[in-house]
């Protein structure tokens, strides 16, 4: 089985890009897609489907699936003959039967919350946790303190001084908020 795996993976890999990629590779002496009975077996085709392929997706943008969720059983063919008389005289179990042959979940199930947001909201707390870890490991072990110019208050006092005296950025710096005539802060 393996040899002939490895023939068909040659024989494509062997084709153009874009017949490995068609429909019509098989035509072209590749093995091409699977045929609808070779992916669905016997269950009925519908229809065009959502994107040209007859697939089966419970979609509330595309209601009707292009396949039928289950192959028709001697039950399920019975009651398909059922449907097509009177819908009244079928029991609300039958009707349900019906309705479970040909979709997998109902509106309600398909919109119904997954529970999805718990691992979101998780993975951004476990983040978080993480962003802070690395915040206080590098605070601790890998910046060292703060200078004296930044955190002795006398120390920034002489600094700002000195950058007054030197006339530093006096369009919009501190040089600009000082008034050199009169020897204060302007208003």
């Amino acid at each position: 089985m393996a040899s002939v795996a490895g023939v068909v993976l040659r024989r494509c890999v062997q084709l153009p890009a874009a017949a490995r990629l068609s429909t019509s590779a098989r035509a072209l002496g590749g093995p091409g897609l699977p045929t609808v009975v070779e992916r669905h077996g016997s269950r009925e085709v519908l229809g065009y489907g959502f994107n040209g392929e007859p697939n089966y997706m419970d979609r509330v943008d595309f209601p009707i699936p292009a396949v039928r969720f289950k192959e028709d059983t001697a039950g399920i063919k019975v009651l398909r003959e059922k449907e097509k008389g009177d819908w009244k005289k079928l029991t609300p179990e039958e009707v349900q039967e019906l309705y479970r042959a040909t979709f997998c979940k109902s509106f309600a199930e398909i919109q119904a919350p997954t529970g999805e947001w718990k691992l979101v909201l998780g993975g951004t707390l476990v983040a978080c946790s993480i962003a802070v870890w690395i915040y206080l490991w590098m605070k601790v072990f890998v910046y060292d303190q703060l200078p004296d110019t930044i955190t002795n208050p006398s120390k920034m006092e002489a600094q700002v001084q000195r950058m007054i005296d030197l006339r530093m950025n006096p369009v919009e710096g501190i040089g600009s908020k000082w008034d050199y005539e009169k020897g204060q802060w302007k208003n």
